[in-house]
């Protein structure tokens, strides 16, 4: 299942996807967590020093790398230097599993251990001084969209995406690449103005929306809530003295977590879980194929000097059944 963690800057999503994370792997369910956030926190919410942190292998540095793999044999892509972003895969192409070893996995993922029990980690890597004022952070996340583009995951297994904060992510197709996404909201006008926007902007293309209300801390915060987002509420998260207990650095196991925020995760497991029967990999493909076209007519065509559109494989749909190449 693939689940992003969104909401605006502040809001708690990057501690909500680290538990959730925790929960997951704790469960003994194999787990690729993503990075994909300008401010790359995922790491040490999962416990990891800074230095080691800073240390990851950055998806981003390795895109080349990472095109080069997943193109395969495709004829529809002469080189890597012609792939973008958003580009589709097609007969020829790599496809990703969540359990493989394979050269993107070998170049990007590092195993964080979590209470004896190892969740795998890809980082889109930082936003740095050298980026200012020559690349966007969407260059960055490409890599990640590029990866979900190529990835076939199947039920019990999990890729948990730390989104960038905001909208952001409406720049590119990728909001459409999930099978559910946890909208992290307080109980702010602030709060709720990003779950107004993502359920505008992916209102015509059935993305499964829910949101976590958090730091919520009465009835009154309830209320407000349930009258600003309605149904698509699922879950409401207080104060935590073992997340305070993280943040301070001195982290207790992850059994100890409160009882009550346990449940909360166990309830996004469910959701998560449920939405597996939904699945419509023709749907995901068209939707695919729609945003590479978009991005090929907006800027590749001319950033590559090619014709992206002709990289679309007509009869190509993904889905667990594709067989990859050797």
């Amino acid at each position: 299942m693939k689940i992003a963690f969104v909401g605006k800057g502040g809001s708690g999503k990057t501690t909500l996807s680290s538990l959730f994370i925790r929960h997951l792997t704790t469960a003994g369910a194999p787990v690729l967590a993503v990075d994909a956030d300008i401010n790359q926190h995922l790491g040490p919410a999962l416990g990891l020093a800074e230095a080691e942190a800073a240390a990851l292998p950055a998806m981003g540095d390795r895109l080349p790398l990472i095109k080069d793999y997943l193109r395969g044999s495709n004829p529809r892509i002469p080189s890597a230097e012609t792939m973008i972003k958003t580009t589709p895969p097609g007969e020829g192409s790599r496809l990703l599993r969540v359990r493989d070893d394979n050269p993107v996995y070998d170049a990007c993922v590092r195993p964080v251990e979590l209470d004896g029990d190892t969740v795998r980690l890809m980082v889109t890597g930082p936003f740095t001084d050298a980026d200012l004022g020559v690349a966007c952070y969407h260059s960055k996340t490409g890599a990640v969209e590029l990866f979900l583009n190529h990835l076939v995951d199947g039920p019990d297994e999990y890729v948990v995406v730390d989104m960038t904060a905001g909208s952001d992510s409406f720049a590119s197709g990728m909001f459409t690449r999930f099978d559910i996404t946890f909208l992290v909201a307080e109980p702010t006008r602030r709060g709720v103005s990003v779950y107004r926007q993502y359920k505008e902007y992916a209102r015509d293309f059935g993305v499964a929306l829910k949101v976590v209300g958090n730091k919520v801390q009465g009835q009154d915060d309830l209320d407000f809530l349930r009258a600003e987002v309605g149904d698509d509420l699922l879950v409401t998260v207080g104060h935590s003295d073992w997340v305070r207990a993280l943040e301070k650095g001195r982290p207790h196991r992850f059994e100890l977590l409160e009882d009550i925020n346990r449940r909360a995760l166990c309830q996004l497991r469910t959701a998560a879980d449920a939405t597996y029967e939904l699945r419509d990999w023709e749907r995901y493909t068209r939707q695919m194929v729609h945003f590479h076209l978009k991005n090929a007519q907006s800027w590749g065509n001319e950033r590559t000097g090619a014709d992206l559109a002709a990289q679309v494989d007509p009869g190509f749909v993904l889905g667990e059944g594709v067989v990859t190449p050797a």
